[in-house]
């Protein structure tokens, strides 16, 4: 992609004032996305996003620069630029890079490249027809389609010189229920770092029957109590609120600063001995692997949480700095328009003992989150309110009745704390996660779990 000789020449440019170290990460990504409403295709886009970052550190200090233009002078320029924010010596003459290779573990079998387009939308037109005919009360179904290849390479000053590939595809269906003037809507949006053949490993009318199906429940359905009780979290996509209210607060972007409920915790006992929690960003093929993260080292599986225990964070090479700790592989960022820092890849609570059944049949009342929607949280204090987008009434260890507009507020460190049993039916969720660096692909998941006690908004008033 870059020739090593331009590549040092930049490099040593961005040293010139005095940085002590510097990084180049070159990008060139092409993608396709295509939507779908009511059976139309009404929207297609392929596209190119090509570029470099050049950044430099000067101890805990840093400087970050971008360009689409790659040739030789301007690249020059640009490094120059940004190092004159720095003032020092320049430590360096002499740059050696070494290739670093590593057996890719995200293999690909279709290309999405080389696929007809016009079997994509007939992946999205077998989703359509599933959702649309599960029910009369279904009135919209909306669906996309994405798929991207990235192509990067990241060099550094410490002779670090790395190329990855990086194919994902995602599916994704909206369906919307109609009774008289209340609309409910549902989202299923399954992903994988894969090629085509992603479709292979997935049942897409299922999928889209189960949107179709958790849409017309809710709009069916009465308004969910207000109070505090005992909360049931099914798997999947249950562990968005671990993601958003305490994942965030373990990466190294929060912890270095001192602006995280765990910063300094290390060793402590910050959860229920039921819990061990984990980011993987190893595992084959799912939605947020990759081979080697956005600063060139290679991902690994970093255990966060174990038995209740806080035994890790999420670290960059900058933030690594301040805290006196080596990377994790946990550097991450949308583009090359984006600096890297901390983030999460497929992050889970592991699986418990108990099971689904069991938990359900010993609680005595409760509401069982079977879906979660939406929400904010503040990284600094955990505190959180998420929305449920498939909620039951659970009484007398059996399921009751649907209900709807249920919102979970909390503190994330608490709940933590107050999760009473865990189940073994371990699942994972995709999704989208924004944060100082954009917007990355990122896998959330859980088994299904019961927190003895949460704070409930609903509509209805208390139970």
């Amino acid at each position: 992609m870059l020739a090593q000789s331009l590549i040092t020449d930049v490099l040593l440019a961005a040293l010139s004032t005095g940085g002590d170290f510097a990084e180049i990460f070159m990008e060139d990504t092409r993608g396709t996305n295509l939507r779908m409403l009511n059976g139309r295709v009404e929207e297609g886009v392929s596209g190119r996003d090509y570029g470099v970052g050049i950044r430099i550190f000067q101890g805990f200090r840093s400087v970050y620069a971008y360009t689409n233009d790659a040739n030789k002078e301007n690249l020059i320029k640009v490094a120059k630029e940004a190092a004159a924010a720095l003032r020092g010596v320049p430590q360096l003459n002499e740059i050696v890079l070494e290739r670093l290779c590593f057996e890719a573990f995200n293999l690909i079998s279709k290309h999405p490249g080389e696929v007809l387009h016009s079997d994509k939308v007939a992946i999205m037109q077998r989703a359509h027809a599933a959702a649309s005919g599960y029910d009369s009360q279904v009135t919209q179904v909306a669906v996309t389609y994405l798929d991207t290849e990235q192509n990067v390479l990241i060099a550094n000053s410490e002779g670090l010189l790395v190329e990855d590939r990086r194919i994902r595809t995602r599916l994704g269906i909206n369906a919307v229920a109609t009774k008289g003037n209340e609309k409910q809507s549902a989202f299923r949006g399954p992903g994988g770092h894969r090629g085509f053949e992603f479709f292979d490993h997935i049942n897409v009318e299922e999928i889209a029957r189960d949107a179709a199906r958790s849409a017309v429940t809710m709009v069916n359905a009465d308004y969910a109590p207000s109070g505090k009780y005992p909360v049931i979290i099914d798997n999947e996509f249950g562990g968005v609120i671990f993601h958003e209210a305490c994942g965030h607060g373990l990466e190294a972007t929060s912890v270095a600063k001192g602006a995280s409920v765990f910063s300094g915790k290390l060793g402590q006992q910050v959860a229920s001995p039921l819990v061990s929690a984990v980011d993987d960003g190893t595992i084959p093929n799912a939605w947020g692997s990759q081979n080697v993260d956005d600063e060139g080292t290679k991902t690994r599986r970093n255990v966060l949480i174990e038995n209740g225990i806080l035994k890790g964070y999420l670290i960059d090479k900058l933030n690594g700095r301040r805290m006196g700790m080596e990377s994790t592989g946990s550097a991450r960022r949308q583009s090359y328009k984006y600096a890297p820092t901390s983030r999460m890849t497929n992050t889970f609570i592991c699986a418990g003992e108990s099971t689904k059944e069991e938990i359900i049949r010993n609680t005595e009342y409760a509401l069982f989150a079977k879906h979660m929607g939406g929400g904010s949280v503040n990284p600094a204090t955990g505190e959180f309110n998420f929305a449920v987008a498939e909620g039951y009434i659970v009484r007398n260890g059996q399921i009751e009745k649907p209900v709807r507009g249920a919102t979970l507020i909390g503190q994330g460190a608490q709940i933590l704390q107050k999760i009473d049993m865990v189940a073994s039916n371990l699942a994972t969720g995709q999704g989208m996660c924004g944060s100082l660096s954009g917007t990355i692909p990122a896998d959330v998941g859980q088994p299904t779990i019961r927190v003895s006690e949460i704070t409930i908004g609903g509509r209805k008033g208390a139970n």
